[in-house]
C-alpha cells in the first residue's frame, strides 16, 4: 500500500491487510497495548527498529540480515526511512521491500544482492515486519530519524545505521537492561568501554570525548558517547520526547531532552564499533562536530 504524505511515501504499514481499515485498528491495538505496560505484562514485547538510509546501496542488504538477527526471539517491526537517496537505494528498497506485507521468519541475500523473504522459521523466532517510507527530498538524518519514530509502534525503539559500522547483535547486552531486569528506561551503546572497534581517526576521537565531556558537565551526567548511533528506550520515553532536528544535531537533542527529564533512568554498555573512511562512505564531518558545539549549549538554554 502507498499514501502520499507531503513530501512522504509510505509503504506497507507492518500488517498483511491492505485495508486502510484493517490497518488503523491494528495501531489503536499497538497504543491500547503498550498503555498496558507489556514490559510488566504477559503481552509480547516487540522492539522497533528504525533505521535511516541515505545512499548506503552496498551494505543494507547486509545490514537487513544482521537487523533479523540479531534477538531473534523478539519480534521487531523493521523501519526503512530513504532520505530521497542517490545511487540506487531507493530502488533497491522498492525493489525488495516496498510490498513485502506481514510477517516474516527468515531472510537471505541471492547472487544478485536482492532479499528473499520467507514466512517459514523456528517455532522460538519472533518474526519481523517492515514498514518502508521514503523522503521525497533529502531532509537530513535527523529527519529521517523522526520520520522512523513517528511510525514507531513497538515497547522498545532503538536506532540502527545503514552502514555496518555498528553490529546488532550487541542489543543482547541492551535489551535485557529495559526488559528482563527492568532496571534502566535508556540504554547507550558506548564505543569506548572496550569492545572492538577500528583504529580511524584521532581528530574524531576527540572531537566525540569533547562533546561527551561538555554534555555531561552542561546536563549533569557520565555518559561516555552521546554521539553513538545505539540508544535504545522504552515507548514511554520516545513519547515524551519532541523534537525537532532534521540533522546530526538530534544525537544531543535526543540526549538533552532525556537528560532534562530527570525521571527516566540511564545506563550504558559497551559495544563494539566497525568505523569507515571517508572513501568507504563515512558522511559526518568537522562541520558537524562544530554543530554539535552549538547544540549543546542550545537544548540547554532554549529547554522545550
Amino acid at each position: 500500500m502507498q499514501v502520499a504524505n507531503g513530501s512522504l511515501a509510505v509503504y506497507n504499514l507492518t500488517n498483511p491487510a491492505r485495508n486502510p481499515t484493517r490497518v488503523s485498528a491494528q495501531l489503536r491495538g499497538n497504543e491500547r497495548r503498550m498503555r498496558q505496560d507489556p514490559l510488566h505484562s504477559e503481552a509480547p514485547l516487540v522492539l522497533s527498529v528504525v533505521i535511516p538510509v541515505y545512499n548506503e546501496v552496498s551494505t543494507i542488504g547486509r545490514m537487513i540480515l544482521g537487523v533479523v538477527g540479531a534477538v531473534p526471539e523478539i519480534p521487531k517491526q523493521i523501519v526503512i526511512v530513504d532520505d530521497s537517496s542517490s545511487d540506487g537505494t531507493s530502488e533497491w528498497v522498492r525493489r525488495n521491500l516496498a510490498h513485502a506485507e506481514g510477517v516474516w521468519r527468515s531472510v537471505s541475500l541471492n547472487g544478485g544482492g536482492e532479499l528473499d523473504l520467507s514466512a517459514d522459521g523456528p517455532q522460538n523466532d519472533g518474526g519481523f515486519s517492515f514498514t518502508i517510507l521514503f523522503h521525497e527530498r533529502n531532509r537530513g538524518k535527523g529527519a529521517a530519524v523522526r520520520t522512523g519514530f513517528a511510525r514507531a509502534s513497538g515497547d522498545v525503539i532503538v536506532i540502527q545505521d545503514a552502514d555496518l559500522e555498528y553490529d546488532p547483535n550487541d542489543w543482547s547486552r541492551m535489551l535485557p537492561l529495559i526488559v528482563d531486569r527492568k532496571v534502566a528506561d535508556v540504554v547507550y551503546g558506548s564505543r569506548f568501554y572496550g569492545r572492538p572497534h577500528r583504529s580511524l581517526y584521532f581528530h574524531h576521537y576527540m572531537g566525540n570525548r569533547l562533546i561527551s565531556f561538555l554534555f555531561n558537565l552542561l546536563y549533569d551526567q557520565m555518559l561516555s558517547d552521546i554521539e553513538v548511533c545505539y540508544k535504545m528506550f522504552t515507548s514511554e520515553v520516545l513519547n515524551g520526547l519532541k523534537l525537532t532536528s532534521d540533522d546530526f544535531g538530534l544525537e544531543i537533542e535526543i540526549s538533552a531532552q532525556i537528560a532534562r527529564a530527570r525521571r527516566w533512568r540511564i545506563y550504558e554498555v559497551g559495544i563494539s564499533y566497525y568505523g569507515r573512511t571517508y572513501d568507504e562512505g563515512k558522511k559526518i564531518n568537522w562541520l558537524d562536530g562544530l554543530k554539535a558545539l552549538v547544540y549543546l549549549f542550545k537544548f540547554r538554554i532554549c529547554a522545550r
